[in-house]
């Protein structure tokens, strides 16, 4: 579970062993726009290895049965204990299976672990599972930032749009000095030449 994260997520975007202020500590959390999202990686193996381990259906039976009881209290504890709204955690938790033949176990149960799960709004995910899981948060965040950066560009060329008309209004005024000053300059050059006629004809009188 660690290494996917870390190999997915910054460490800005999650903490292990994250403590909540009742002083219950899940082993990680993601940082999501939305909220924390509890990852529970703890998990009841005894029952489970029984049930591997027998051979007699009553003995089976009877793992099967605690082993269902460890998951159903297990599914609750987390339930109670990592959906904190209050602490700005999301309306659900993960609870991390460390193998994927527990995994199967848990949602192809009799007893529905799966649905009883959901209804707890806690989804349990294997370590495939959780790598999808995982993929789906970073393809949100990257929208998420992809939005962001689209309103940051639309902001830049406004603000570009904007100076441009600024420079365009301040051309314009420019230009119009400019188009003045030649009418002025042509003016004066056309006045000088005909005083430097003059000049030259008083010039000849001498």
């Amino acid at each position: 579970m660690k290494d996917l994260l870390e190999q997915y997520f910054s460490r800005e975007h999650f903490d292990l062993q994250f403590k909540f202020k009742s002083g219950n500590i899940v082993d990680a959390i993601l940082r999501t726009d939305k909220g924390l999202i509890a990852i529970d990686a703890k998990f009841p193996l005894e029952n489970f290895k029984r049930l591997a381990k027998a051979e007699i259906e009553e003995e089976r039976a009877a793992a099967r049965h605690d082993f269902v009881m460890d998951v159903r209290k297990h599914i609750q504890d987390i339930s109670r204990k990592y959906i904190v709204p209050d602490e700005q955690t999301v309306d659900f938790a993960i609870m991390y299976i460390p193998a994927e033949s527990i995994y199967y176990e848990i949602i192809h149960d009799d007893s529905d672990l799966h649905s009883y799960a959901h209804e707890k709004r806690v989804f349990p995910v294997s370590p495939n599972s959780f790598y999808y899981f995982l993929r789906v948060i970073l393809l949100g965040m990257e929208g998420k930032r992809i939005e962001e950066a689209s309103k940051k560009i639309l902001e830049m060329l406004n603000a570009i749009q904007g100076d441009a008309k600024r420079f365009g209004d301040h051309l314009g005024v420019l230009n119009t000095h400019i188009t003045n000053a030649k009418g002025a300059l042509d003016r004066v050059n056309t006045e000088y030449g005909k005083l430097s006629g003059k000049i030259d004809q008083t010039k000849m009188l001498k």
